[in-house]
């Protein structure tokens, strides 16, 4: 199959009874993968249609896994990963070409025929990555100072005098000052960065926030990425959406028997999206929903119940975070891109 006008190899040979553990080499040691590892992760890296077979190809992948592992730069990568600007140019080819998204495919279509995919009960949550200070220089290309389709933004000094005040302070005297469109200008550029880098303002500065769903044995299923300031409760439907269990025949699975989430997940558009698709909602009630409902008496309906036993199970996904976060290129985004970020996401949830 071709992604990003690259041809990427599906596997050809058939997968032992057991998957590779891709993170036995991981957790203290050395990174270094073992020889039934990389065979499972070799048929996904693209190779061209021609030229030489690339070498040192499977030095270059595990310098990609240090970079996230440690949260290193690239420059500070060791030597025997080869030059760090071929590792770093290789890395951009595969997440251009969709190789981590389609390793994580593999690994659960694989789990999927063995039956290893549980989705009788789905939990979702999120978690919120601290961005780096160097993360905000996103680069954007000339004539992006507005949005699409926005015409110049207009300030308040401009228009009709709303009242007098000292000259240069009344908005009639504003446009004489040469720089004052171009510090808007700037202040432009860098809320469209913020926005194309998917970083959100917080009390804790620039961060990203990773909405996620896992099944009831702790396996990653999908992932959105948002700014930090995003909530929770409107991304429900796009994770579910993008959530997929093969099996061991037929078509992926879509629908879950259940979804666990906690109050933040609580809302009228949640629970009718949940009983449409017939999918029982493990999500409590919020407080101030039930007094809401309270005061209106008989017309604010039935009280709503969940399960307290499946509840409990929600940890998967708790678990699942704390496991992607072992990596400092997780735990802390050093990624200007929000593409290289979930693609580190999607490797890290391989190795898992």
């Amino acid at each position: 199959m071709v992604r990003g006008g690259v041809r990427v190899c599906a596997p050809q040979r058939p997968l032992a009874s057991s998957s590779p553990s891709l993170s036995s080499s991981y957790g203290t040691g050395s990174a270094a993968l073992t020889d039934e590892e990389w065979a499972f992760i070799e048929p996904y890296l693209p190779i061209g249609g021609f030229g030489p077979y690339p070498q040192r190809l499977r030095w270059q992948f595990e310098g990609v896994v240090w970079r996230f592992r440690t949260g290193g730069q690239w420059r500070e990568m060791p030597r025997e990963f080869g030059a760090w600007p071929t590792v770093s140019n290789r890395f951009r080819q595969w997440r251009d070409a969709g190789v981590f998204d389609a390793l994580l495919e593999g690994l659960i279509a694989e789990a999927g025929t063995r039956g290893a995919v549980d989705v009788s009960l789905v939990g979702v949550d999120s978690t919120t990555a601290r961005a780096h200070h160097d993360v905000a220089g996103m680069h954007l290309g000339r004539g992006c100072d507005h949005r699409p389709g926005e015409g110049r933004c207009r300030g308040r000094g401009e228009g009709p005098a709303q009242g007098g005040g000292p000259d240069g302070h009344d908005g009639q005297n504003a446009g004489n000052d040469p720089g004052r469109e171009e510090r808007r200008r700037r202040r432009r550029r860098h809320r469209l960065r913020l926005t194309a880098a998917l970083l959100g303002r917080s009390r804790g500065g620039q961060t990203s926030k990773v909405h996620l769903a896992a099944d009831r044995n702790c396996r990653p299923l999908a992932f959105v990425l948002t700014a930090g300031q995003a909530a929770d409760s409107p991304q429900v439907i796009p994770v579910l959406t993008t959530a997929r269990a093969p099996g061991p025949a037929g078509r992926p699975r879509t629908r879950p028997d259940a979804v666990a989430g906690d109050k933040a997940y609580s809302s009228r558009g949640n629970r009718a999206y949940l009983r449409r698709r017939h999918i029982t909602a493990v999500i409590p009630e919020k407080t101030d929903q039930v007094a809401h409902r309270t005061r209106k008496g008989r017309r604010g309906g039935r009280p709503v119940r969940h399960d307290a036993g499946l509840y409990q199970e929600r940890n998967t996904v708790e678990r699942l975070i704390n496991k992607l976060k072992a990596w400092r290129g997780i735990a802390t985004r050093y990624d200007k891109t929000s593409e290289s970020y979930l693609a580190g996401l999607h490797l890290r949830a391989s190795m898992i």
